[in-house]
Parts: C-alpha cells; structure tokens; sequence
C-alpha cells in the first residue's frame, strides 16, 4: 500500500518540473502574493483533476492484463521521459480573470492546465497500476505539492536561480530508468524471463 502512495508522489513531482502548472503556480505568485489560498486552490484542484483520472485508470486497468499494463506502463513513462525534455509554456487563455481571487483562480485555471497534462495522464496509467485508487489520489497531489508549493513560496527568486534544464534531464533521466523497470515487470510477467 506504501507503493501505491510513494511511487505516485516522486513521479508526479518528477513530470511537474519545468510543467506549464509549475510556470502558472509562479504567474499567480507573483500576481496575487498570497501563498496560502494559491496553494489551497491546488490542493483542491488536483484533488479533483486527478479523482477523476484516478477513476478511469482503475477502470482502464480492469480490462488489461498485468503484463499488458507493464507494457502500457513502460510506453507511458518513455513518453513521459520524452515530454519532460520539452519546457512548457504558459498559454495566455489559460488564466481566468483576477476579479475571482487567488483561491478560486487557482482552482480553475489549476484544473483546466491539467486536463490532457503529462501529470494527468500519469495518474490515470497509476490508477491502472496500482490495486489502492485512494493512495495514488493522494501521491499524485502530493508531487503536485512538492513540486509547485516552493515556486509559490519563493516566486519570482526561484524561477531565476534554478537550473531548470539541468532538473528536467535529470528529470527526463528518470523516467527512461521508470521505462526499462516497467519493460522488466512486462517481461516477467509474460513469463519471458523468471
């Protein structure tokens, strides 16, 4: 049960580096300078955002075998890998009028940039994953949180003094090593190696 929280944490943290959430937490920082209701506006939006991911991988991962949710899971983290070697940018459209405040700002502009994200998506191929739907709802923003509360916190300081492209290779790195662990899961579960 451990696993189904810890494995979901590092990997959302991980894919959030250098993400267009990671870009909107430090644009809404800087907008609104008061932290605490932009990092409660996360907390409830990924809470939602990746429920209902959470709920259409455990759906998902009823109909495939574990073998062919290996697979799908080393394809998905290859995929991953790749994403996070490109750095996102924000979209102008994606933030919602400041007459809202920086809860309720946070809130929808944090669900919609998830919606198709990278993050999303990991935690739809978790839920598939993993037997314990609660916990990876809960790793998941839990990365969220680990990755996007200190650009909240720091803002503007934390954008210019960190090595992002560095972060995301190492990130990028990361998730290529995920992949070759998940094709040795398929592997063994297909019964290719013992």
């Amino acid at each position: 049960m451990l696993e189904s929280l810890l494995v979901p944490t590092a990997i959302v943290a991980l894919a959030e580096i250098g993400d267009k959430t990671q870009l909107l937490a430090l644009i809404l920082a800087a907008r609104f300078r008061k932290p605490w209701p932009i990092i409660a506006g996360i907390i409830a939006a990924t809470l939602a955002n990746h429920a209902a991911a959470g709920a259409v991988g455990a759906w998902v991962g009823s109909f495939f075998s574990d073998s062919a949710l290996h697979w799908i899971l080393a394809a998905s983290f290859t995929a991953t890998a790749l994403w996070t070697l490109v750095p996102d940018k924000m979209d102008d459209d994606e933030n919602p009028a400041r007459r809202f405040g920086p809860f309720l700002t946070t809130l929808i502009a944090f669900f919609l940039a998830e919606i198709g994200d990278k993050t999303q998506v990991a935690t739809v191929m978790l839920a598939a994953q993993y037997p314990h739907l609660i916990m990876v709802i809960i790793g998941t923003t839990l990365g969220m949180l680990i990755a996007n509360v200190p650009v909240v916190l720091a803002g503007n300081f934390a954008a210019d003094k960190l090595p992002l492209t560095l972060i995301r290779r190492l990130a990028a790195t990361a998730f290529f090593v995920l992949a070759i662990v998940a094709v040795y899961s398929a592997m063994k579960a297909s019964g290719w190696i013992g």
